[in-house]
């Protein structure tokens, strides 16, 4: 099972990123973590990427469900 937890952080030009304190608290102690780091290229669509990930990650609409009997 996976855990996913999404913060912002300032990019300063060093090897690290600060993960703030109350997500360290969330994360274990020990273990593995992919990161994923995504870059504001173009503040216009800010708003477009966002609704587009909560779009990603919402379960399909009852229309979509016709498809689920090909898979």
């Amino acid at each position: 099972m996976t855990k996913t937890v999404e913060f912002e952080t300032d990019l300063t030009g060093g090897r690290t990123l600060d993960i703030p304190s109350e997500i360290v608290g969330a994360l274990p102690s020990k273990g593995r973590a992919t990161v994923v780091v995504m870059v504001d290229l173009d503040s216009d669509d800010k708003a477009w990427r966002q609704a587009a990930y909560r779009q990603f990650l919402s379960d399909d609409s009852a229309e979509d469900a016709v498809y689920d009997k090909y898979c």
